[in-house]
């Protein structure tokens, strides 16, 4: 059996406790010392892994957005019409693993940070990007292009609004509404052009 280092362990484990003190502080007023006690490791050696908080901050984003990625990679393996490609994008942003408290305050935190961040800011249109392609990859086999184009910003802006309104603990309560909400959009859009 091979051996695993440590080094993959630690950093997974301070991205983790990176992703729980935004969560429950619900910014990025957090520090490394405070982090790298969440993971169990000293600071000494989270800035070891990653130098700089900013570093850190970085990877955790990064480590969200790839997670993002594979969910959605995953449910597009099972989705068989374009219809449920749209739908599989909508599912995983409101999954269990996606909408969860924590993961919510990261992303409000990030979004903030970004207007500071060159990096982060980078990081953001990569995800906003990855996120109308993904929808556009469905919506185009439904709709001509150029509607298809406006359905899927709207349909963005509605998954990062109701992100914004979880994190600000007002409006909807859960995943399954939320869903449910962005979906109610698409039928009206979509107006029984597709099968489900």
């Amino acid at each position: 059996m091979p051996k695993i280092g440590m080094e993959p362990v630690r950093r997974k484990a301070l991205i983790d406790a990176t992703i729980s003190a935004i969560g429950e502080r619900g910014s990025l007023d957090v520090t490394m010392s405070e982090i790298a006690g969440r993971a169990g490791v000293s600071s000494a050696l989270a800035h070891h892994y990653f130098g700089a908080k900013d570093e850190l901050l970085f990877a955790t984003m990064r480590h969200i957005l790839a997670e993002l990625n594979t969910d959605t990679r995953r449910a597009f393996s099972l989705a068989a019409t374009p219809r449920q490609r749209v739908s599989a994008v909508v599912a995983v942003s409101f999954s269990d693993d996606q909408f969860q408290p924590q993961i919510i305050a990261a992303w409000l935190a990030f979004y903030v940070e970004a207007q500071k961040s060159t990096e982060l800011r980078r990081l953001l249109r990569i995800y906003a990007r990855r996120l109308h392609s993904n929808l556009m990859s469905g919506l185009t086999g439904i709709l001509p292009r150029t509607e298809a184009d406006r359905v899927a910003e709207a349909t963005a802006a509605l998954i990062d609004g109701l992100y914004i309104r979880r994190a600000l603990k007002d409006g909807v309560p859960d995943a399954r509404t939320a869903i449910a909400l962005v979906e109610d959009y698409l039928e009206t859009k979509l107006n029984g052009r597709s099968l489900p």
